[in-house]
């Protein structure tokens, strides 16, 4: 029991890390229709921006504390992701307004080009460093309940409960707030958006923002675990399989299936793994999207689209 509840805990705090990323997916939609190719350069241009800020911070203002450099690093990469979004919707966005969606959507994959040859340029190609300080080493819990206790990540937890704490912070923006509904109304329709006054170009700056933000973090987390290199750009595809389980236009739905899978990953690979070979964590996520786009292609709590002919 001891060991099936380790993997499962394992299993949540991975899927945690998987939600963040699928959110990023999911603002982008919610406030202009369109899937964001993007959001993988996004995680890689502001992880390449905290790593390489944190790094030069300390020797242009004589700074002595990891924390404070790390702190001023995120405002000034978080600032930077701001400036981001406001010249996307100064050079790009700004230009296809109420154009196809697929139009659209080639904006976002060439965006993503421009976001990895800028940061190539402004902060080098190597394999980079992040430290923010937080412990790499196990801790036993619960050893009088069970025989030989649960062994957790100390990282993956802290790591998990700041996903947590983000993704409930932007529900309560998108569900609660003016500008959370005006997003949600440039979602539906631009055109009936702007014809009740809603400014759709400052609409398409904070959701960028915000969708910059949260790359942010994704890019610090996942920096910290694996290093700043390249590839990190293809940590968002972990994110698609749960966009397609979660559903495109719900962010609870993102929350959900990320734990899904998470947990999913981690019970296959330990319980199947031995029965038909390993390899299973790394398939698993997009076999079982496959067959939510075979048989519910909105996903669990996305919304069915009918088009009227």
């Amino acid at each position: 029991m001891g060991f099936f509840l380790e993997t499962l805990i394992g299993g949540l705090m991975a899927g945690m890390l998987y939600s963040l990323i699928a959110l990023g997916f999911v603002l982008i939609y919610k406030a202009s229709g369109v899937f964001n190719f993007a959001q993988g350069a996004m995680v890689l241009f502001a992880a390449l921006a905290m790593a390489r800020f944190a790094e030069w911070l300390p020797g242009w203002l004589g700074l002595e504390s990891l924390w404070l450099a790390n702190t001023i690093a995120f405002l000034v990469a978080a600032a930077l992701m701001f400036v981001v979004a406001w010249l996307i919707e100064r050079l790009v966005l700004r230009y296809l307004v109420n154009q196809e969606g697929a139009t659209l959507l080639m904006a976002t994959l060439g965006i993503a080009y421009v976001l990895e040859g800028v940061g190539s340029s402004l902060f080098g190609n190597d394999v980079y460093r992040i430290d923010v300080g937080m412990p790499k080493d196990p801790v036993l819990i619960l050893d009088g309940i069970f025989e030989g206790g649960l062994l957790i990540n100390k990282e993956d937890f802290i790591t998990a409960l700041i996903a947590a704490l983000l993704v409930g912070l932007l529900t309560i923006f998108f569900q609660k707030t003016t500008t959370g509904r005006a997003l949600r109304a440039v979602a539906d329709d631009h055109q009936a958006a702007q014809s009740i006054g809603i400014p759709l170009n400052h609409i398409w700056v904070i959701i960028w923002s915000v969708a910059g933000l949260v790359a942010l973090v994704a890019g610090v987390i996942w920096g910290s675990k694996l290093g700043v290199q390249f590839s990190l750009a293809t940590v968002a595809l972990r994110g698609l399989p749960v966009v397609i389980l979660g559903g495109l236009t719900s962010i609870p739905g993102a929350i959900i299936g990320g734990l899904i899978i998470g947990v999913g990953e981690k019970l296959s690979e330990v319980y199947l793994g031995p029965l038909i070979g390993g390899g299973i964590e790394i398939w698993f996520a997009y076999q079982l999207a496959l067959v939510f786009l075979l048989f519910r292609p909105q996903g669990l709590f996305g919304e069915k689209i009918i088009d009227r002919v």
